[in-house]
């Protein structure tokens, strides 16, 4: 029998500060490593901050306004000090994370989940594919690179950001790919308990399908960054930045391990029994025994998208560079 405690964490970033951020971060690593925590997730982009900002400013106003040149500033690059600093938290502490950050690859951004192994490693890295409604004024779109579940020291793992659940496909990559342990990251204080209802159906209808255990986490605005963000944007008020988050972790058959995080900084933990797995899957394996391939099968483009293709020159053979040379005498 294979046990792993595991944490989803809720946790605020340090608005405008992509260093506080981390530095936050590894703090909360040390501690559950100090707890024995194996596993945890940490929320969508939380590095250095979700851009809450596109939520109540106009396309105009992005266009014209300062708050994605200041998120730009504040982003990750991969690699960095930023991501060595996780890392080396990581192998200190012995656990596996999971993270959401903002990716800065030269003037674009991306919404992208790193995986760190327990000894540090920068296993994965897995862009969004598709950034959803407002948020595609900041991000730019992944490819299916990271559309994989990776081994790791504790299990093999998957992950998705948000709106990513609601591509079965996606999911379904996931769940083809033999994952254990589902990492789900939310933005969380936004569009209320409607969203917060949402995120719980996707992960708890994830874990039914995928016979797998889903560690979810969402951030959380306390009530001065909702007034920052809402001053720095010109917005009215601070309902679209308020509600919506749901830090939980799902068993295998869709029931909810402990008690879930709606509102606070906080982690929820518990012990990941993996015979769990096994008890749904003789039920349902949807990569097994109730899959029909032959009937439905899905097909994953994993090349990872270059901007710029090489075309070598071919070697002249012999025979062409002796015609060639005699060409050149006759002209």
């Amino acid at each position: 029998m294979k046990v792993v405690k595991a944490s989803a964490v809720q946790l605020s970033p340090v608005l405008y500060s992509r260093e506080g951020t981390v530095e936050k971060v590894v703090r909360k690593i040390h501690e559950l490593g100090q707890q024995g925590v194996q596993f945890a997730t940490f929320p969508e982009t939380v590095v250095p901050y979700y851009p809450y900002f596109s939520i109540v400013q106009s396309g105009y106003q992005i266009l014209a306004g300062g708050e994605f040149l200041k998120l730009l500033d504040q982003s990750v690059t991969v690699p960095s000090l930023a991501t060595e600093a996780i890392g080396e938290a990581c192998r200190q502490a012995g656990v596996v994370v999971s993270i959401g950050v903002n990716e800065r690859d030269g003037g674009s951004l991306y919404n992208t989940q790193l995986l760190f192994d327990a000894d540090g490693t920068l296993i994965q890295r897995q862009r969004k594919i598709t950034p959803t409604h407002y948020e595609r004024m900041i991000w730019g779109q992944g490819d299916g690179s990271g559309l994989r579940a990776v081994d790791s020291k504790v299990a093999r793992i998957g992950q998705l950001a948000c709106f990513e659940h609601y591509n079965p496909l996606a999911r379904y990559a996931m769940m083809a790919d033999g994952e254990q342990i589902h990492s789900a990251m939310y933005p969380g204080s936004m569009f209320g308990e409607a969203f917060a209802q949402r995120a719980e159906i996707n992960v708890r209808q994830h874990a039914m399908e995928s016979g797998c255990f889903v560690v979810c986490a969402t951030a959380w605005l306390n009530a001065d960054q909702q007034a920052q963000i809402a001053a720095d944007t010109g917005a009215a008020n601070i309902g679209p930045l308020s509600g919506g988050c749901f830090t939980a972790i799902i068993a295998p058959d869709g029931s909810i391990l402990g008690e879930p995080i709606r509102s606070g900084e906080g982690e929820v933990t518990a012990d990941l029994d993996f015979t769990l797995i096994d008890k749904r899957k003789h039920v349902m394996d949807s990569r097994g025994h109730y899959s029909r391939p032959e009937l439905l099968s899905l097909l994953i483009d994993r090349t990872p998208t270059a901007h710029v293709h090489d075309r070598a020159a071919h070697p002249k053979s012999g025979a062409e560079q002796a015609s060639g040379g005699f060409l050149t005498e006759l002209a």
